[in-house]
């Protein structure tokens, strides 16, 4: 969800630019890029998690809770991260159109907003392994 609504509202905000200043719209690609990793991030604990699995193994509800918990942390901390991406990549993407200077302070506000996506794979890992 977090992955989907950062690319729909960046996207928006790479129109309306893209308007004005077509030749900015590749270079203003970056919060879409980043909005779409969040994705793989759930993709990548999905995997891990199937394969922690063993058939006709005990599986306790204590690692069924444990995976659960992963796949939440991944979940809304992606979840979190793509609504500021899509945020800051909307409203940064149309100042960097009237103000080219701006985009090295929207790519650093979307880097620590993609952190916060990263902090949530990283805490599922953890739980994954338990």
């Amino acid at each position: 969800m977090g992955a989907a609504y950062g690319t729909a509202k960046s996207g928006v905000g790479i129109s309306s630019m893209g308007v004005m200043n077509p030749q900015l719209v590749m270079r203003n690609m970056i919060s879409v890029v980043m909005a779409g990793v969040l994705g793989i991030y759930g993709l990548i604990i999905s995997v891990i998690l199937t394969g922690n699995i063993k058939s006709g193994s005990s599986y306790s509800e204590y690692q069924a809770y444990a995976h659960m918990a992963a796949g939440l942390s991944v979940g809304l901390s992606a979840l979190g991260a793509g609504m500021a991406i899509g945020i800051v990549g909307d409203a940064g993407v149309r100042a960097n159109g009237q103000q080219p200077r701006l985009f090295v302070g929207m790519v650093l506000i979307l880097i620590f907003a993609e952190a916060l996506g990263l902090y949530g794979l990283i805490v599922a890992i953890v739980l994954s392994q338990t």
